[in-house]
């Protein structure tokens, strides 16, 4: 992907505000949904990009993820990494979908742990 720390600072900064975008389209439209965080490593960006839709609890994510809305979800996502000039991961699971309920039952509602622990995400 990006050929030095810069240029990965450049395109991080323009993930972030197309993400941001999605996230308030998405809590706009879709019921219980709350946030969304990613985590990337520029060096192996198709393999390592994990985006994770956080709803309130685990019945909101379970009926939004059975209708349209988690089509409607993945659809942003690529909305979104296009705006910032990225190559999709030809793989959808870089996308996922959680649950404050399930981090806070499973993890006591450490996000930090839980993002390690099932998405294999390190943050610093």
């Amino acid at each position: 992907m990006p050929s030095n720390t810069r240029d990965s600072a450049r395109i991080e900064r323009r993930l972030v505000a197309a993400l941001t975008e999605a996230c308030e389209i998405a809590k706009a439209e879709i019921t219980g949904f709350d946030w969304l965080t990613h985590e990337v490593d520029y060096a192996a960006f198709a393999k390592s990009l994990q985006v994770v839709w956080v709803f309130d609890t685990r019945a909101n994510r379970e009926l939004a993820v059975s209708q349209d809305n988690g089509a409607r979800m993945r659809e942003l996502t690529a909305s979104a990494l296009e705006e910032a000039g990225v190559e999709r991961p030809a793989s959808e699971r870089y996308v996922c979908f959680d649950s404050e309920e399930e981090c806070h039952l499973q993890h006591g509602g450490d996000w930090r742990l839980r993002l390690a622990k099932v998405y294999g995400v390190k943050r610093k």
